[in-house]
Parts: structure tokens; C-alpha cells; sequence
């Protein structure tokens, strides 16, 4: 099995031993991004909206960044510190699909680096 690293500056650099994604075997592996500035590298926390928001810019660079968009996206996982902000998220993250919507699970944790509300992971096609 061949793996590609591909990571781009235009989301943030890891903040652990990880790299933003890789491509194997036809799929693209995006690690969990979180509301991180990658210019400033500061939280957008100002509500979960803007969290949400900045979460899935980061997401969209990388798929940019392996000639791709969120249509190629088959899965997602959502990590949220509090099942309460289920909605906002939801309706931010619907925004940025159109067509067929990636499968999709979303779990609650104790917590999340940086002190953040959501994190989201994703797997595409390509």
C-alpha cells in the first residue's frame, strides 16, 4: 500500500505527532480539524456557529489542497463536548453539502483539545 501526506498551510499544522491527511488506497483520510485560526493559530470560540464555520474551512483547504471538495466526502464523525449543541452544528455543517449527504456519526466527549466545542474528522474519495 502507497501512502501520500498531504497537508497545506492554509489549515492548521498539526498539533501532535499527525499529519492534516493522507490518500490511501483511493481515499483520503482528513485528521480532526478544530476552530484553529491557521494564520493566527488563535480558537474562533466566539459561539459554536463560528467554531463550526472555521472547523470546516480547515477541512475544505485540506480537500482543496488533494484537488478535491466536499462533494467526494463518504464519512464524517463530529465530535461535540456537549450533545446540547447538536442543532447549531448540524445546521452549520449541512451548509456546506449539497447533493447526497456522507455517511455520518456524532458522539459526545468529555473533551477536546484546545478547549474547543466540535471537532470533525472526514474521509473522501479520491
Amino acid at each position: 500500500m502507497s501512502k501520500e501526506i498531504i497537508n497545506t498551510d492554509k489549515a492548521p499544522a498539526p498539533i501532535g505527532p499527525y499529519n492534516q491527511s493522507v490518500r490511501a488506497n483511493g481515499f483520503l483520510f482528513i485528521s480532526g480539524q478544530i476552530a484553529m485560526d491557521p494564520v493566527t493559530g488563535n480558537i474562533d470560540a466566539r459561539d459554536v456557529e463560528a467554531e463550526t464555520h472555521q472547523v470546516m474551512k480547515n477541512l475544505s483547504a485540506i480537500l482543496q489542497e488533494a484537488g478535491l471538495d466536499f462533494g467526494a466526502v463518504v464519512k464524517t464523525t463530529i465530535f461535540l463536548t456537549d450533545m446540547s449543541l447538536f442543532a447549531n452544528v448540524n445546521a452549520i455543517y449541512a451548509e456546506y453539502f449539497t447533493g447526497a449527504h456522507p455517511a455520518r456519526e456524532t458522539v459526545a466527549v468529555k473533551g477536546l483539545p484546545k478547549n474547543v466545542n466540535v471537532e470533525i474528522s472526514m474521509i473522501a474519495a479520491g
